[in-house]
């Protein structure tokens, strides 16, 4: 039998853009999201949450209650109109619907509105370094309305390499406190959608990105957890940030990470981590693996 996350634990995870656009604004012409003050690159949450969704839903036959579907028509159908696939019952979402037992949701109901709030959370994803932001203009053999004489031309904003932090939370009270059943079987597809759904993100915008670093910290002291994992690493290059192309073009620095995860054992159960052969992890300036640095915790590697 499944058991029900009892624990609070933490999810620190990296992957990397190449030549593409993670997530586009649609007031700035779709341009990727920068912080002008610091030239990271930024990924809203919410983009996180649709790869997730995507892949459960596409690749694990898992119910998804936030996603698009239309009517007989091909028009787009509402919540309330996707509600009454559920017949009209809140609760039969929340038991059917991994998505809505991970993020939570807001569902109206008869004039009343029931509001979740996902025992999992995540911030913006940031990049550990500034970036640059190309325009590419090309052209296509297939003539617009207004120019049937020749075809017309495309542009699009890409970032010739990016690599970006997200960190979560998975709150075991958030999920007790409203009801929600949340398994240590959703945590594991969670996971495995967060790595693989990455990876499955192959449209225009969307191609050439890859998981670098997946860590989840479970911890065994109540209402605990150490916070702002995503500022406790850093990539190292040698490079200027925005000469930065690929993922060996410099190394990932877990020394404040490790620090941190050591200063506080006595809160730690386990811990579980996928890392990219290619990624170069040091501590204290020295290449090192994770089972060698954490070798007094029990340490387990991801397999999807």
């Amino acid at each position: 039998m499944d058991t029900t996350v009892k624990s609070r634990s933490e999810i620190l995870f990296l992957y990397d853009v190449t030549d593409a656009n993670p997530n586009g604004d649609p007031v700035e012409e779709n341009k990727p999201r920068i912080d002008e003050e610091t030239g990271q690159n930024i990924v809203t949450d919410v983009r996180l949450k649709r790869t997730i969704r995507d892949y459960l839903y596409e690749y694990k036959n898992q119910e998804v209650f936030i996603r698009e579907t239309r009517d007989d028509d091909g028009n787009l159908r509402t919540k309330e109109d996707r509600l009454s696939d559920f017949k009209d019952n809140p609760d039969l979402v929340r038991e059917q619907c991994i998505d809505v037992r991970l993020f939570g949701a807001t569902i109206a109901v008869r004039k009343k509105t029931m509001v979740l709030t996902g025992p999992v959370q995540f911030k913006f994803g940031r990049s550990l370094h500034r970036v640059d932001v190309s325009y590419i203009k090309g052209t296509t053999v297939m003539p617009s309305q207004q120019e049937r004489k020749q075809g017309t031309f495309t542009e699009k904003y890409i970032l010739p390499y990016s690599l970006i932090a997200f960190y979560g939370i998975v709150n075991e009270n958030a999920a007790r406190n409203q009801g929600i059943n949340l398994t240590e079987r959703d945590i594991d597809l969670l996971l495995e959608a967060i790595w693989n759904g990455t990876k499955n993100l192959v449209s225009t915008s969307k191609m050439g990105q890859m998981p670098r670093l997946l860590i989840r910290i479970v911890h065994k002291e109540k209402n605990f957890h150490m916070g702002e994992l995503d500022k406790r690493i850093k990539f190292v290059s040698s490079k200027s940030d925005e000469e930065i192309r690929d993922i060996s073009d410099g190394r990932l620095d877990i020394t404040d990470l490790v620090n941190a995860i050591k200063g506080h054992q006595k809160e730690i159960d386990k811990i579980y981590y996928a890392c990219d052969e290619r990624v170069q992890l040091i501590k204290d300036d020295r290449n090192v693996s994770l089972n060698e640095v954490l070798a007094e915790f029990f340490v387990q590697e991801l397999s999807f």
